[in-house]
């Protein structure tokens, strides 16, 4: 049974519009910018952008940049939705790729990473200038603009900018040539400001409403601009409405001259001296295991008034019950949450339940993976690896329990919650609940979400002596003069976020559940290549206890090698998909021990084809004579 039928929300419909445009030569627009509120749902538009440029014959090709490994799988599975291929009619399909030759392999397409494109430019230029590629840059606020290329930056501002270079200026000039020779190029953002106030690459700039400012021309020819705000999101029914719940507390902290300070409140009208020091003691201290604590307790009966619902037992596991996203400021206090969530929760339980993703854990990918698609694990922990893109709409609370303060991380991390879950029942009984310490720091950055549309540039200026951060993070020297001692929580408020002003990004989820996903093509590609690898092996395995393979060391590998050269030369690692379902139909006809005669020559295996040869004469005398040439 096919999928329903879903509809495409306003900014969907516009960017379609906008790519049929172009597609019919209507349009002169070769660049889209899609500034879409975060949790809003991007992923569709690559897809409907692609669908309508493709069948043109406008592009031939589509690349698609994400900002992290973990959201090439999600990349993929935006053009393998059955459900939106039914609806939108197309056969689209994209893998994620490696910096290997022909990333596409056969597909229309292939992801890859900011890190990817930096690390082999010269590979995916050249894949450029032989094709007419669609450009998709995801997340292309994390590209700053390039001082040397920036005509608005003084001197002096260029002189800040280039000594503050890091890996994302890296990224930015790795990117560079392929938004160049793209054909058409369609950027993605939830926010389109950066926290260190640097412009974003690529984006047009007009004088900003204040001294030393600069904002995205809206107008820019050449350009299609489309806006998808929190309030039209809101209004569609898009994305949840917000409900914080603000924990106050003090803390008491030992300072470089290993002086007791304290205890001091975090909810201050302003930022004072202690307020950064009394937020990153709370962090690692009794106060974030009181906050710990009340998300917990919320999630876990948010999840039986949904079993209630539903009519499930207790106990019962199923999709749409909810789950906890918990963001730690660092590794360590992130295995500590886990070990404190775990003590919390009932015997037998607490493995299953509660995992941890971080870069440090070796299986953070499968984690993150579970996290989305599975009933269990229900609580997440992480740093940073799930806060930006992680489409995991049965997030319904969040711990945000981290010192970061900037606007667009903050906004990012809330949209963890504001996806509408399909499977929790009708958008009236959602919400998203975040809770956090309640610090001047986050009050400013919320009332920055409802009064700002965050569009603006700012040229970077020498710090002010004794000016405070307004991202609330201590450095180096800060974190490693002060001894936490102690915190406790005071008192929990609740408040609902107000819509904001228009102007922000997000992909529509739906009140029916969602269907199966058609498996990705890195992932089939992975299947194919262990199953082409176990099917070698159990030949070599057959044939040496027939006597019809060589006996020693090195079989396998030879056995390899004659398979590459009968299947034309290519080695699994390079085959397309089509080419690794051809080779595992070819071992299910052939024995590889028939084709060791290709090994004959080479030094490395041609032991195996006179050794096969040998044996073949001694077993039936005569044979040798046969044997093809």
């Amino acid at each position: 049974m096919s999928p329903p039928p879903r509809p495409l929300r306003s900014h969907q419909r516009q960017t379609l519009g906008i790519a049929m445009a172009i597609a019919r030569g209507e349009a002169s627009v070769r660049d889209v910018l899609a500034a879409v509120t975060p949790g809003g749902g991007k992923s569709l538009l690559p897809v409907l952008m692609a669908q309508a440029l493709v069948q043109a014959g406008v592009v031939e090709r589509i690349c698609w940049v994400v900002p992290r490994d973990t959201l090439r799988l999600q990349a993929e599975e935006a053009f393998a939705d059955p459900a939106w291929r039914t609806s939108l009619g197309h056969a689209l399909s994209v893998r994620a790729a490696e910096n290997l030759p022909d990333p596409c392999r056969g597909l229309d397409g292939y992801v890859t990473t900011y890190q990817g494109v930096a690390a082999a430019p010269d590979l995916h230029l050249a894949e450029f200038r032989r094709h007419r590629y669609l450009l998709v840059v995801d997340e292309v606020h994390h590209l700053p603009a390039l001082a040397e290329l920036d005509p608005s930056l003084l001197p002096p501002a260029q002189a800040l900018v280039a000594a503050a270079l890091d890996e994302a200026a890296g990224w930015s000039r790795a990117l560079l040539p392929l938004l160049e020779c793209a054909r058409i190029r369609l950027l993605l953002s939830g926010t389109l400001e950066r926290a260190d106030g640097r412009g974003i690459l690529w984006l047009p700039y007009r004088r900003g409403p204040r001294s030393g400012t600069r904002q995205v021309d809206l107008s820019a020819p050449g350009w299609a601009i489309v806006g998808y705000s929190r309030a039209q999101a809101l209004a569609e029914r898009a994305v949840l409405p917000v409900t914080f719940g603000a924990l106050d507390g003090e803390a008491r902290w030992l300072d470089e001259q290993r002086r007791t300070v304290g205890p001091h409140r975090l909810r201050t009208a302003f930022p004072t001296q202690t307020t950064r020091p009394a937020l990153f003691t709370a962090l690692r201290t009794g106060f974030a295991d009181t906050l710990l604590r009340e998300a917990l307790i919320a999630a876990r009966r948010l999840r039986a008034e949904r079993r209630t619902a539903h009519g499930l037992p207790t106990g019962a596991v199923a999709r749409g019950l909810g789950k906890l996203l918990v963001v730690a400021p660092d590794q360590i206090n992130a295995r500590r949450y886990l070990e404190r969530i775990r003590e919390l929760l009932p015997t037998g339980q607490a493995e299953t339940t509660a995992r941890i993703a971080t870069s440090d854990s070796g299986d953070a990918h499968e984690t993150l993976a579970a996290f989305r698609l599975l009933p269990e694990p229900s609580i997440l922990v992480t740093v940073a690896m799930a806060y930006e893109g992680l489409d995991a709409p049965e997030v319904a609370v969040v711990a945000a329990l981290t010192h970061i303060r900037s606007r667009p991380w903050l906004e990012q991390m809330v949209a963890r919650a504001t996806r509408v879950d399909p499977w929790a029942g009708s958008y009236d009984a959602q919400q998203a609940l975040v809770f956090h310490p309640d610090d001047p720091f986050f009050a400013h950055f919320r009332e920055r979400m409802e009064v700002e549309q965050g569009t603006l540039a700012r040229q970077p200026r020498t710090p002010q002596q004794g000016r405070l951060d307004l991202e609330g993070r201590l450095d180096a020297a800060e974190r490693n003069a002060i001894v936490p001692l102690e915190s406790n929580a005071l008192a929990l408020r609740y408040a609902t976020l107000a819509p904001g002003p228009d102007l922000s990004a997000r992909r529509p989820e739906l009140q029916e559940a969602q269907g199966e996903l058609l498996e990705p093509p890195l992932l089939i590609e992975r299947r194919l290549r262990a199953q082409i690898g176990e099917m070698v092996a159990t030949q070599v395995v057959e044939d040496a206890s027939g006597l019809q393979a060589p006996r020693g060391q090195g079989t396998y590998h030879a056995y390899n090698a004659a398979l590459k050269r009968a299947l034309g030369g290519k080695s699994r690692a390079e085959m397309s998909l089509a080419e690794l379902e051809a080779a595992v139909a070819w071992l299910g006809r052939n024995r590889i021990s028939d084709y060791l005669h290709l090994l004959e020559g080479d030094h490395r295996y041609g032991w195996a084809a006179r050794r096969r040869s040998s044996e073949k004469s001694e077993l039936h005398p005569g044979a040798a004579s046969c044997e093809a040439p």
